[in-house]
């Protein structure tokens, strides 16, 4: 459902039970799954594909080309209440091209790279950097993918090129 308000960009579909609230913004070319939500606020770039029940929560900016796996969820609450009058969403940036696997945990506050990618299950607790991929709860660093997902390196420090011999 797109509720009155929400925007939602030329051939963007829309699954079943999918909902997009009023004030979201939602680009071109995206693919909401079904039951995926994306909140009052949310801005969600062009060619964005959030699968089955992704949620998305107030407070994030989704950049071009951000996929959300099944069950992926980008929180907006450090100390959440069921009763909070003060309440005001954390900011989440994802960058172009990054990846979340599916029912990963995304805590606000911790923006994503370019092109970074986070394992299914990972429950991110701080910043990734560009090109990094991390996995795990909390989710760690354990190398560094290219734009195309291809891992490039197992290291922890970043190589001089993060383009696979396909890319490159």
């Amino acid at each position: 459902m797109v509720e009155p308000g929400a925007v939602v960009g030329a051939r963007t579909a829309v699954w079943h039970h999918a909902r997009a609230r009023t004030g979201a913004v939602v680009g071109a070319d995206c693919v909401l799954g079904q039951n995926s939500f994306v909140d009052a606020g949310v801005t969600v770039g062009d060619r964005v594909k959030l699968e089955n029940n992704a949620s998305v929560h107030a407070g994030a900016t989704l950049a071009d080309e951000v996929f959300l796996g099944p069950g992926a969820v980008i929180t907006n609450d450090l100390r959440p209440r069921a009763r909070n009058d003060d309440f005001v969403p954390t900011p989440t940036s994802v960058a172009r091209g990054a990846s979340i696997g599916a029912n990963a945990t995304v805590v606000c506050g911790c923006d994503l790279g370019e092109y970074s990618m986070v394992g299914a299950g990972a429950v991110v607790t701080r910043p990734v950097p560009a090109h990094a991929l991390v996995v795990g709860n909390p989710a760690r660093l354990v190398g560094w993918v290219c734009r195309c997902g291809d891992v490039v390196s197992r290291a922890t420090e970043r190589p001089a090129s993060v383009e696979c011999e396909h890319c490159s």
